[in-house]
């Protein structure tokens, strides 16, 4: 069964609820969903929905990619697909589709740790305006080890990093209050 508004909703108000200081910057999501906006399609270009993981090693690093579209250093993410159960399981379905990694990937907590709402730039290749993305991330713990295998279409590397490296500041202080 794909990816319901109302499972859009009910996460969205029980993230904002546990962090009402976010709720100005969200309401734009709120007003979208009030507006019957079809979150899920690619093709609703007042934004739609994105899910992400942040993935955390045994050493408290968080895996970041080399996302080769937008030329720059994410943690893994990407839109959602009819398949997807729930937006955690866009996440993980993200995550092993970019990296390959699939063992031992628990999620820390089972709400997002973080959701985003920023702005895409216009892609004239794929006919996409300027548009914006509604990223619902997702904390995961990796347990042991596993070799990263990265989907080259869309990933041209990877690093282990520092959580302090994290340039989204809201983001980054949700992730240590996880990990505590």
């Amino acid at each position: 069964m794909p990816i319901t508004s109302e499972h859009i909703r009910e996460t969205l108000t029980a993230y904002s609820d546990a962090h009402p200081e976010e709720k100005p910057a969200l309401a734009v999501v709120h007003k979208l969903l009030d507006d019957g906006a079809e979150l899920t399609s690619r093709k609703e270009f007042r934004g739609h929905v994105t899910a992400g993981a942040v993935l955390v090693n045994h050493s408290g690093q968080v895996l970041f990619i080399h996302h080769v579209a937008l030329d720059k250093w994410l943690t893994p993410g990407g839109h959602v697909e009819p398949e997807d159960p729930d937006l955690i399981g866009a996440a993980v379905r993200e995550l092993v589709e970019e990296t390959g990694l699939a063992l031992s990937v628990t999620p820390v907590q089972p709400d997002p740790v973080h959701i985003d709402v920023h702005p895409i730039p216009e892609n004239p290749g794929k006919s996409e305006p300027a548009h914006q993305h509604i990223d619902f991330r997702y904390l995961f713990r990796l347990d042991g080890y596993q070799e990263v295998t990265l989907q080259e279409e869309e990933v041209s590397g990877h690093a282990w990093r520092d959580v302090d490296i994290v340039s989204d500041e809201i983001l980054k202080h949700h992730v240590h209050a996880a990990l505590r």
